[in-house]
């Protein structure tokens, strides 16, 4: 189990706990934070009082210490019953829903809207059963990544053993697509880690596209992409990753006005081919997406 996996594990032990101490009452409205590089993932934040400063500033009513963020980089205002969120000239933009909001604007909020600051994401939760929507949002980030919005390791594992066990004990067919993007180390060097981050999602919305919705998409880690396949053999999973591969090819990812190049490789295999276990089956993906990379990115390679 992962660090973040763990984390999550514990901060879904503690709200249960806390859910089952506390009787429900009305709360503040609250931001959640869904997707950080720090150890606060599941922070609540309630939002107390009618000026609610957001920034890397230490007095900030919500200090984000990171370097995408500035120093006062908004603020949210309480009042006539709306709750609005205004950017204050920051350097990186605030974004709602991936949509950067105009600076010294007032932008309202709504129920499950996403707040962006940097590279922190909050989940915005209002109305008059603020505790279940917590809960709810909890229990989403325990099986989902914050950022691209698909299942995460955690799930993918526990869905893959469960899928390994229907198609061994029905010889059926299972089938796993390994993506990597390639040089996105370069991205972030080059554009950014915003840019970086923009690109995973757009990447991961492109394959969610394509897939049927039996089919599970998850984030294996970084920034690789997994896809498990039930019903479809390597065969028909390899020209599905390589109509993956050519789509991305020919996609036009932009970030701030700047275009980016992006190819993806890719490694696919089948339950078969590693007896309906569940290491092997990964290790055949992982071993042939590093036979693409190897051979020169931006292709994909499957059964010989």
């Amino acid at each position: 189990m992962s660090g973040d996996e763990a984390e999550r594990d514990d901060l879904t032990q503690k709200v249960e706990v806390k859910h089952m101490d506390q009787p429900r009452k009305r709360q503040a409205d609250c931001l959640v934070l869904i997707h950080t590089e720090g150890p606060d993932l599941g922070k609540r934040f309630d939002l107390k009082g009618n000026n609610i400063g957001i920034g890397r500033d230490p007095e900030s009513d919500i200090f984000l210490d990171e370097e995408t963020v500035s120093r006062k980089h908004a603020r949210i205002e309480k009042g006539s019953g709306q709750t609005v969120v205004i950017d204050l000239g920051s350097t990186n933009g605030t974004y709602i829903n991936d949509e950067r909001v105009m600076p010294f604007t007032s932008t309202p909020l709504k129920e499950g809207d996403r707040l962006k600051f940097g590279r922190t994401i909050f989940k915005y939760l209002a109305g008059n059963v603020i505790e279940t929507l917590y809960y709810e949002e909890i229990h989403k980030m325990a099986i989902m990544d914050g950022l691209t919005g698909l299942f995460n390791k955690r799930y993918f594992m526990e869905n893959l053993d469960k899928e390994i066990s229907r198609a061994r004990r029905h010889q059926r067919p299972l089938s796993m697509i390994i993506f990597d993007i390639d040089h996105f180390k370069l991205v972030n060097d080059t554009h950014g880690h915003l840019a970086g981050d923009h690109v995973l999602k757009s990447l991961s919305e492109l394959i969610k596209s394509r897939v049927r919705r039996e089919e599970l998409v998850a984030r294996y880690g970084g920034e690789e992409l997994v896809v498990l396949m039930p019903e479809t053999d390597v065969d028909g999973a390899t020209q599905l990753a390589d109509q993956v591969r050519q789509r991305v090819e020919s996609h036009e990812f932009a970030f701030s006005s700047q275009k980016i190049a992006i190819t993806v490789s890719g490694g696919v295999a089948g339950a078969d081919e590693a007896n309906y276990e569940v290491m092997p089956f990964i290790q055949i993906a992982d071993e042939r997406l590093y036979e693409a990379k190897n051979a020169g990115r931006n292709q994909v390679v499957g059964r010989d």
